[in-house]
């Protein structure tokens, strides 16, 4: 006669339950669009970064309701290099959890909206001293036919609380 344990089909469904609830957490948890995030992986997500709001569509992400400052000359003459500063100041003690799931400080990006015809000057036309201020930032445009909307991001943002731009009038 065979030995049957009553209690193995229970443990067997347990078991099974427990493995479909963790792979649905996993999916709830993932399944979040990584557009909310930063600015840089919003691209994937929205053709333009304007909702019809008018709100930018990286304002889903920590720093959402933080004010940020732009300085931007006020007046710019035809075939020039200039600098746009966006400063994003909050509170440096507001921590992320980072990839190795410790706490970490918080990363930070932007997107830059400038009127048409404006775009991301060419490296040989930045002057060495803008280029020491830029860093090793890279900036890409959010559209390839978007060329007067620039996104950069996720970097540190210890060390980026002013991020500088530069562009150039035809």
């Amino acid at each position: 006669m065979q030995n049957r344990n009553p209690f193995s089909w229970v443990k067997k469904q347990m078991t099974r339950s427990i493995c479909i609830c963790v792979s649905m957490m996993i999916y709830v948890i993932t399944r979040v669009s990584i557009s909310n995030a930063y600015p840089i992986f919003a691209q994937q997500g929205y053709e333009n970064p304007r909702e019809t709001t008018g709100r930018i569509v990286c304002a889903n992400c920590h720093l959402a309701n933080k004010p940020v400052e732009i300085e931007v000359p006020q007046a710019v003459l035809p075939d020039t290099v200039f600098e746009a500063i966006v400063r994003i100041p909050y509170d440096m003690q507001f921590k992320q959890v980072l990839a190795n799931g410790k706490k970490g400080g918080l990363n930070v990006g932007a997107v830059l909206i400038l009127p048409e015809g404006f775009e991301l000057a060419p490296i040989d036309r930045i002057s060495p001293e803008l280029k020491e201020k830029i860093g090793n930032l890279s900036f890409q445009n959010y559209r390839p036919n978007q060329k007067n909307i620039l996104v950069i991001g996720p970097v540190p943002g210890k060390k980026y609380k002013e991020i500088v731009f530069s562009h150039s009038f035809p």
